[in-house]
């Protein structure tokens, strides 16, 4: 069998930037521990696939160890394609996820708006061993589906360097550090050892956590984000009651055939 792949990168202008993404469409679903493999393979932090289902699509994300909930930035990339590659005329794709429900993307432009689940996080307590892995005391720490950590600044996010074998013996899919941006209203990162991605470059899905807690704290509803890993990404972000608007552009790295 012969599959065509993209690898898009997301939440970036030029290659090289961003969060790359693998993105597989397909006519008919294939056997999960078939894309498992495939996402494993491809060795990136998300391998999405999506099928067409009357006036949407079904889609499902993997990482290299897991499938999971929801990812950002495969979705952004999958929507690049839809509509650069596969010429979808229409500006707003519906997506389904059993595991999130109802997304979409609209495009306005050169940018690709999600419209995911706000997820708002909870105080919460650090578990046994977090702080030490992560090597830096946040000022508060939070949680939801991952660890949310709050510091003081944006030089404190560029410092911190985990111990990754440490943050595995942490019982958690991930891990947020955040703080005011310097030219920006919030930076991040984000580590998931667990599910096989040390830092993920850029992480859509974080920013329904990231989005409320910081539209509280600002005072406001439209943010200008960054994602300061090594490649860095920039996100439009909006709080729109319970579900987030999360913007960015995608470009085409690479197309190619996967034979299984």
């Amino acid at each position: 069998m012969k599959l065509t792949i993209y690898q898009v990168d997301a939440f970036a202008k030029e290659i090289f930037k961003g969060n790359p993404a693998a993105i597989c469409p397909l006519d008919e679903w294939l056997e999960t521990d078939l894309m498992q493999k495939i996402a494993l393979e491809n060795n990136l932090s998300e391998t999405a696939f999506f099928v067409k289902k009357d006036d949407h699509y079904e889609i499902r994300w993997f990482t290299p160890g897991s499938e999971i909930d929801l990812c950002g930035h495969a979705t952004v990339a999958s929507a690049y394609v839809i509509f650069e590659v596969l010429k979808l005329e229409e500006k707003l794709i519906k997506f389904h996820s059993h595991k999130s429900g109802e997304l979409s993307v609209e495009k306005n432009g050169d940018v690709l708006t999600l419209d995911f689940p706000s997820r708002p996080v909870s105080p919460a307590e650090a578990p046994a061993g977090l702080i030490e892995a992560i090597g830096k005391t946040p000022k508060e720490i939070f949680k939801a589906r991952d660890y949310f950590l709050v510091y003081e600044n944006e030089q404190e996010i560029l410092d911190i360097n985990p111990d990754f074998t440490a943050l595995l013996k942490v019982n958690a899919h991930g891990f947020i550090v955040t703080a005011k941006g310097d030219s920006s209203d919030f930076v991040s990162r984000f580590f998931a050892p667990e599910v096989g991605v040390f830092e993920d470059p850029v992480t859509g899905s974080a920013h329904c956590n990231l989005i409320p807690f910081w539209a509280e704290r600002l005072g406001k509803t439209e943010l200008f984000a960054r994602q300061i890993s090594a490649r860095g990404g920039e996100l439009f972000c909006e709080l729109r009651g319970d579900r987030v608007k999360i913007g960015g552009n995608a470009v085409l790295y690479l197309k190619g055939e996967i034979y299984v």
